[in-house]
């Protein structure tokens, strides 16, 4: 494998990884106490172009300290009993407020309804963090710095274009077959299920309250590619099924 094939694989890898997770360690540069580090919780949802987008109080010390010096870092790691086995990326580039808080909102309070009272605040807006570097930890000894370029998806505004017309078409249509999903492909029964958004890389389903991330085999970049995708992953889970009644 060539070195930038190599640098783009595993930039993909660490987009993957992040999206997978929607909760991370926040670090901005204290303004109270200049030159410390200053680590905060902080739920995030990614935009198209990777970048994770956070919703935060013009009150927090996390936003005065953004709002002095842009600069931040999110670590984005999994609740496990051991996280350092399992990987983990940390995101660093400059945090700036979106013109615009009804612009994400909608894909932000998809995946996390429980902000939805935050959202309504007046004193709460969507600011991003427009990533810079990369450090990603897949894992013991396998340890990357990752450029953005490498890291980020290329433009998909088709995509993004239908996103909200694909979920309501499956939501409408196939909830059997993100049951199916659910059951053959992450091994996990549901009733419930509402697919909550779909990207480049993949989709993710709310399934009895848990989200669960599908990556696709390969990437998409508009709609037809989207039902292709979404087709053939049917098909393996009816495939699945027929093995199991044997």
């Amino acid at each position: 494998m060539k070195p930038i094939d190599q640098a783009v694989a595993i930039g993909a890898e660490a987009r993957r990884f992040v999206r997978t997770y929607h909760n991370g360690s926040l670090c901005t540069l204290s303004k109270k106490l200049e030159g410390y580090p200053f680590a905060s919780v902080s739920p995030f949802v990614l935009d198209a172009a990777g970048n994770p987008v956070i919703l935060i109080s013009n009150l927090a010390e996390h936003t005065k300290n953004i709002d002095a010096d842009p600069r931040v870092s999110l670590l984005v790691y999994p609740c496990a009993d051991d996280p350092q086995a399992v990987g983990r990326v940390t995101l660093t580039g400059r945090a700036a407020r979106l013109p615009d808080k009804n612009g994400f909102g909608d894909r932000y309070l998809r995946y996390l309804p429980q902000a939805h009272d935050y959202f309504a605040a007046h004193d709460f807006y969507f600011y991003r963090i427009q990533v810079e570097n990369i450090r990603y930890i897949g894992g013991f000894g396998k340890i990357h710095w990752v450029r953005p370029e490498h890291y980020a998806p290329p433009p998909t505004a088709a995509l993004v274009e239908a996103e909200a017309g694909i979920l309501a078409h499956m939501n409408a249509d196939h909830r059997d077959n993100l049951r199916d999903y659910c059951r053959y492909l992450h091994a996990y029964e549901t009733v419930d299920v509402e697919m909550v958004g779909i990207d480049y890389d993949g989709f993710d389903v709310r399934a009895d309250g848990k989200l669960l991330r599908f990556d696709f085999p390969e990437p998409i970049t508009g709609p037809q590619e989207a039902r292709t995708a979404l087709v053939a992953m049917a098909r393996q889970c009816r495939e699945a099924q027929r093995q199991e009644t044997k």
